[in-house]
């Protein structure tokens, strides 16, 4: 009996230990990733690469069969989004749009700006800050 049944909580998946995306050009996606994005990669294989991201692994790899992806939205979280933003486009990263507030919520903002590597796979910046406060009219 595994420890979630025997303690009486019930199983959900939680922990994410490895993202995957496919794309057509593993070396391309590497240099992307490490030189433009700034990712420590871990170790490369024949048509796979694996980065770090904060203890999450992410794998680029080739598709099993010619022509065939699959693709999720990865984001990254970071503290400054301008920041982010300023150094990424600064190493040739494209934008979709400047960074942006998605959501106002009651103890954060939520802002994201969204890029796109070489496979056009979508990813994004999202930062968590303190609301601004509002403008006195």
């Amino acid at each position: 009996m595994d420890s979630a049944a025997s303690s009486g909580v019930p199983f959900g998946l939680s922990t994410i230990g490895q993202v995957a995306v496919t794309v057509s050009d593993v070396d391309r996606a590497t240099a992307f990733y490490r030189d433009k994005l700034g990712m420590k990669l871990l170790f490369q294989v024949p048509n796979m690469a694996f980065f770090d991201c904060g203890g999450v692994r992410l794998m680029v790899s080739g598709g099993e069969r010619s022509g065939e992806t699959y693709s999720s939205v990865i984001y990254f979280k970071v503290a400054d989004i301008e920041e982010a933003h300023r150094e990424l486009a600064a190493r040739g990263v494209t934008f979709e749009r400047e960074p942006h507030m998605v959501a106002r919520l009651a103890d954060h903002e939520l802002w994201m700006a969204f890029l796109r590597d070489p496979d056009r796979n979508l990813l994004a910046v999202m930062c968590e800050r303190k609301p601004t406060p509002p403008v006195a009219a």
